[in-house]
């Protein structure tokens, strides 16, 4: 007697997929009257033995070529959008906050919503939670898998991550490892996955934004910490304080299990989440050309605030 929209939240999961299966069966198995269905979501149909009622789905995922360009807006239409608008000096912009999803024959997928929010607005910010709110990506980033802080703290700071996605069970309860939550992310969005390197990613600025949110609010110590005084750290910076930048860095220069505390990679994490607000100001890159060698960190002002210095971080 629960309705399937309060079936997860109260505790009937199994009971709500039976009653789901048994519906696809009868609907869509043993129709005589259905010649062909299409059934669309974010996961795909749970996995069942060779003799279930649900046994002959044919599962078209992002793997495949046939439908990856009407997954999101393509390169080619988002410049015709902002052509239209006659907006195209905010490309660059866009790109940053909107792009970062790639699949099979499409290297650039943006998010349609955001990029239609952005061109009506005139401004690149997060449309991301309007729809959904941080704290469902919270609840599995807070998940204590070995290893998941770690990948998550390494792809804020622009790395990619390996993962296997072949345990994943196809629902949003069993989890054996932090794979199988990075597979998770995958389906829901907050992860952009590349098919061909078996590797994750945060695909942009957006989504990038809703796990600072997740992070700020959530037990993790110091790096909670780091994240939410991150403007304060980079105020200091600009008001010439190094006792104060000092400290901000510090606090942000946290201990991992994979991660040696002099390691070239955790001193960048360090800095990027000591410095994550700076990413309202500059263009961040690292290992930037200098001639003979790679700066570690540089931040370039953003054109629209030529009064804030430029940043090298060695």
């Amino acid at each position: 007697d629960v309705p399937l929209d309060k079936a997860f939240q109260n505790g009937y999961y199994k009971e709500m997929l039976e009653v789901m299966k048994a519906m696809l069966s009868t609907a869509l198995k043993d129709n005589e009257a259905l010649k062909f269905a299409v059934v669309t979501g974010c996961l795909k149909i749970a996995k069942e033995s060779v003799f279930t009622g649900t046994n002959n789905f044919v599962s078209d995922t992002i793997s495949s070529e046939r439908y990856n360009e009407y997954y999101g807006f393509t390169q080619k239409d988002v410049d015709q959008i902002l052509q239209d608008a006659q907006i195209e000096e905010k490309a660059s912009d866009i790109k940053e906050w909107y792009d970062g999803y790639s699949f099979d024959g499409v290297e650039s997928i943006y998010s349609p919503r955001s990029v239609i929010e952005a061109v009506l607005s005139g401004v690149c910010d997060s449309y991301w939670n309007q729809t959904e709110t941080f704290e469902a990506l919270q609840v599995y980033i807070d998940m204590n898998y070995k290893g998941l802080k770690d990948d998550v703290l390494s792809m804020i700071a622009g790395e990619k991550v390996s993962v296997n996605t072949g345990s994943f069970t196809n629902d949003m309860t069993t989890f054996n490892s932090k794979d199988d939550v990075l597979t998770l992310l995958i389906h829901l969005g907050y992860l952009s996955y590349d098919f061909v390197n078996k590797y994750v990613y945060i695909p942009n600025g957006e989504v990038r934004g809703e796990y600072i949110n997740a992070i700020s609010v959530s037990d993790w110590g110091t790096v909670s910490e780091a994240l939410r005084d991150s403007a304060k750290t980079l105020k200091s910076i600009w008001e010439r304080r190094p006792e104060q930048v000092s400290k901000g860095i510090e606090q942000a220069h946290f201990e991992t299990s994979h991660l040696q505390y002099n390691d070239e990679n955790a001193l960048s994490y360090t800095i990027s989440l000591a410095l994550y607000a700076a990413r309202n100001f500059y263009q961040v890159y690292r290992e930037l050309p200098t001639g003979k060698e790679f700066a570690d960190l540089v931040f370039i002002p953003r054109k629209k605030f030529p009064d804030k210095p430029a940043l090298i971080v060695e």
